[in-house]
């Protein structure tokens, strides 16, 4: 057996602290399994719970500033008044282009308390990116702060929304009662919204656990970003089975979260479990890996939330006899490899990986509430493993038009099935959602819900994440959509065809994104690096590829599709003939191309991506 094997015997060791900590886990259980979506059980009760609980502990760490349960709750009281006072109600929608910052979880707490959502911008896009995915919603009003008005004034022009002052200004000034200046076409939010009292609002509506609390965007498997409504009671699961039954959180507890807040690991995981504690969470702008152990100690955080690169930066920083002089037990989030994990635990002492997979539109969730190695934990939804065609998304079927379980220990295509109580709340879109349905998979009439993710069962019905699957990859902790990439690519004029997916780099978690392109045939030569220029005006940073495969064709098959498993196969290498391969290099501004050495040196890990 490898050593990723979970054994009965494994479960059985970890029943002592299982034990201890029962009536917070069965009480954990209790919110993670409630079922009636009109209990007025949502975001905004479980923090006014907490004011009244825990008034003057800690809610929010940020820099130098501390705001406690009792302050943080008025402050989201005066601003859902303010968003009462423009004429918001339940079943509105607002978007928020903020950074990690207080602000930011004050104006979702806020929102919320009326039933008013939040779309999550990420901080990243700009272009027609950003613009598609606000006019997805069509929000009411949009929250930006001054640290991105660059990238909103961008888009401003072209946005769908529906208020005759929907601009609102949030100065990036970490000070009480300071507001700076709102530009031209703005509203000064944070001054109006000091004008309010900070009471509990009484509503004769009120939101319910079934109602929108959030929308998150992915890259879903095609096309541009979608948006995926997130129900108050996706707060309330994590609250449950995060908080309680994971990790056990306290009111002592602080959680170090770096992750970007529009991602549902960091606002519904990692907030979610310190909603269930009564405890801080500290956030910070961006990761550092230099600083992160600094603010760990700052903090006095024993908890942190992660991505798996996030952890292999860490282990790269050298060792110090410091690894250790910190109070950080326990760890939440997704994507810590095998090939790190014990050593990530053992260098700076961490005792408690609660690893996940989940994501911010799926009905199926696993945790890794025994702890053990090397496993996403198990799942109490009903899934299957199932046989996929390589280099796709698509289930196998057989003659009768069925699918089929992979053998145990074998790799497979994650379903979850749709029931009432799993259901799959989807994307806006219909047609996106309905093509994540699979229908009549193992008996006619039946539905289950595509992750277009590989994983395998290693015992005990614990799985192992194996890569994603298809249309998408991911990179640097992000989703990135290989076809939105190949869209902003053709939008360039500089390409016949593109075809984009992901290529694995020694010493990286995730797969680095890779173009193979056909330049325009126009009599001018292809300049890789007005495609960079182009690439970096229109893409996050994370989604311009790593590599530029240039070539004078394409191979398809007889039916015209790209034969884009011999093109992954490929990757970076040098060996195909007439082809120039071009790497964006770290700490650089433009494409390089490769040489052999050059290729070697990547080949061989020595190139810090």
């Amino acid at each position: 057996m490898s050593n990723d094997q979970v054994r009965a015997r494994d479960i059985v060791r970890s029943l002592p602290g299982i034990v201890r900590k029962f009536p917070t886990i069965a009480r954990g259980y209790y919110y993670y399994a409630v079922k009636d979506q009109n209990r007025e059980l949502t975001l905004g009760t479980l923090i006014e719970r907490n004011a009244e609980r825990h008034g003057d502990r800690p809610a929010v760490l940020f820099d130098d500033r501390a705001i406690s349960w009792s302050e943080f709750n008025g402050w989201a009281n005066r601003i859902a008044h303010f968003f009462q006072n423009q004429g918001l109600t339940k079943g509105d929608a607002i978007a928020v282009f903020l950074e990690n910052r207080p602000e930011l979880l004050a104006v979702v707490a806020g929102a919320a308390k009326l039933g008013v959502a939040c779309a999550m911008l990420n901080t990243s896009q700009k272009g027609k990116v950003l613009e598609h995915s606000i006019n997805l919603i069509e929000p009411k009003m949009v929250v930006v702060g001054e640290e991105l008005l660059a990238s909103f004034d961008g888009v401003k022009d072209g946005l769908k929304t529906g208020h005759p002052d929907p601009f609102l200004f949030m100065a990036d000034i970490n000070t009480l009662n300071a507001f700076g200046e709102a530009p031209e076409g703005f509203t000064n939010m944070a001054e109006r919204v000091s004008t309010f009292n900070s009471g509990n609002p009484a509503l004769l509506d009120p939101p319910r656990m079934g109602d929108t609390a959030i929308y998150l965007f992915t890259s879903g498997t095609t096309g541009l970003p979608k948006a995926a409504p997130g129900s108050h009671r996706k707060f309330v699961k994590a609250y449950g089975g995060f908080g309680m039954m994971s990790l056990a959180m306290e009111p002592e507890d602080v959680l170090y979260c770096t992750l970007p807040l529009y991602h549902g690991t960091a606002l519904l995981v990692c907030w979610g479990s310190v909603l269930a504690g009564g405890s801080a969470i500290a956030i910070r702008r961006k990761f550092s890996a230099s600083a992160f152990w600094d603010d760990v100690r700052r903090y006095r955080a024993t908890t942190f939330g992660y991505v798996g690169e996030l952890c292999r930066y860490l282990l790269n920083q050298p060792a110090s006899e410091q690894d250790r002089n910190h109070r950080l037990s326990k760890m939440i989030g997704n994507g810590l490899r095998p090939s790190i994990w014990r050593e990530f635990k053992e260098r700076f002492g961490i005792d408690t990986v609660a690893e996940l997979y989940a994501s911010s539109e799926g009905n199926i969730g696993f945790s890794n509430f025994f702890n053990m190695d090397n496993t996403v934990g198990f799942s109490t939804a009903p899934y299957k493993l199932v046989k996929f065609h390589d280099g796709t998304r698509d289930p196998i079927r057989d003659k009768k038009g069925f699918m089929q379980e992979v053998g145990k220990g074998e790799p497979g295509l994650l379903i979850g099935e749709i029931t009432k109580k799993w259901s799959f709340e989807g994307y806006t879109q219909k047609e996106a959602t309905e093509k994540s349905i699979l229908r009549d998979a193992f008996k006619k009439g039946d539905a289950w819900f595509n992750t277009g993710d590989v994983l395998k069962e290693i015992g005990c019905r614990h799985l192992q994440f194996v890569d994603r699957m298809g249309d998408t990859y991911r990179w640097k902790g992000e989703n990135v959509s290989t076809n939105e990439v190949e869209n902003i690519i053709d939008g360039s004029g500089m390409v016949e065809e593109a075809i984009v997916y992901g290529v694995e780099i020694p010493n990286t978690n995730g797969k680095a994104g890779m173009v193979t392109l056909v330049p325009h045939s126009n009599g001018s030569e292809f300049d890789v690096n007005k495609l960079f220029a182009y690439l970096h005006a229109n893409l996050p940073p994370y989604a311009i590829p790593v590599f530029v495969r240039v070539t004078r064709a394409i191979e398809k098959t007889g039916t015209f599709k790209y034969r884009k498993v011999d093109i992954q196969k490929a990757g970076y290498s040098l060996e195909r003939e007439n082809d120039e391969v071009f790497a964006w290099l770290p700490r650089t501004k433009g494409y390089t191309q490769l040489t052999s050495e050059l290729f070697a040196d990547i080949d061989g890990g020595k190139v810090n991506f």
